[in-house]
């Protein structure tokens, strides 16, 4: 279990995919966060994913989403990889924030990663704005990364974070 300033991560179990689920399934979410027409399989694909670590998000007792990571194996490109989605409810006071820095120092001191990306839609805003109060700063545009739901390709911001520029 890893403690933040105001949440708590911890690893997801399948007791939680009824709730992930249903939070994916918010318009707000599922916008960014697709995953076909059965999210309870999408989340439980991440859980049984052996090369993700999924973390649920917890606010004052409560489910409030995911974090997760992967690592980059190779020794010469080492980094890890970092993904959120949160209840639309619980955005604005920081939590979201809260839960990457938590990762992401955990991520340092336990595993030694020196360097994370992230890689929000180009239009998600809302998301650039958060990773950037973290200390992610942007790349470059991936052009044509993602097809959407309407089935045209996207561009995504690819953003990078080394250790020594967290923020918070």
């Amino acid at each position: 279990m890893l403690r933040g300033r105001a949440v708590t991560l911890r690893p997801a179990t399948v007791a939680d995919v009824p709730a992930l689920a249903s939070i994916r399934a918010d318009p707000e979410v599922r916008r960014w966060w697709r995953g076909g027409d059965d999210l309870a399989a999408a989340v439980q694909a991440d859980l049984n994913d052996d090369d993700l670590a999924l973390y649920a998000i917890e606010h004052d007792g409560r489910l409030i989403g995911a974090i997760q990571w992967y690592a980059e194996p190779d020794p010469d490109y080492r980094h890890a990889s970092l993904d959120i989605f949160l209840d639309p409810a619980a955005r604005g006071a920081g939590l979201g924030g809260d839960a990457i820095r938590t990762l992401a120092r955990h991520l340092i001191d336990e595993y030694g990663h020196h360097r994370f990306t992230i890689d929000p839609a180009a239009a998600n805003s809302a998301a650039i704005r958060a990773y950037a109060k973290v200390g992610f700063r942007p790349v470059g545009i991936m052009r044509r990364y993602e097809r959407g739901e309407d089935g045209r390709w996207h561009d995504a911001l690819l953003m990078d974070l080394l250790a020594e520029d967290l923020a918070g």
